[in-house]
């Protein structure tokens, strides 16, 4: 599997809808997906016009594969990025609060 970063821009009006969508999207990838997807993180964007965004990071057999889970999970995909490598400073800092 290739490691990957999607790009979801403005794709929730509010925390609560993404709750939701990471949901679906946990089912779908446990259900329906386990031998294409893995769902490792997401860091959530407060967008500037109010809205919700996430940068999520997966390992997936192909970007096809990113698509068809978020067709089966309804979410958005803007853009989809092979991660060539990472480069660790810090350990990523406890969850923020809202």
């Amino acid at each position: 599997m290739q490691l990957y970063a999607i790009l979801r821009r403005n794709g929730w009006g509010s925390p609560g809808e993404l709750q939701e969508a990471a949901a679906r999207s946990t089912r779908v990838g446990h259900e329906d997906m386990p031998e294409d997807v893995r769902w490792i993180r997401s860091y959530v964007l407060d967008e500037s016009d109010g809205t919700v965004g996430t940068v999520c990071i997966y390992e997936a057999t192909s970007p096809d594969a990113i698509r068809r889970h978020a067709d089966l999970a309804s979410l958005p995909v803007d853009e989809i990025i092979p991660v060539a490598d990472t480069v660790l400073v810090r350990p990523d800092p406890a969850p923020a609060t809202a």
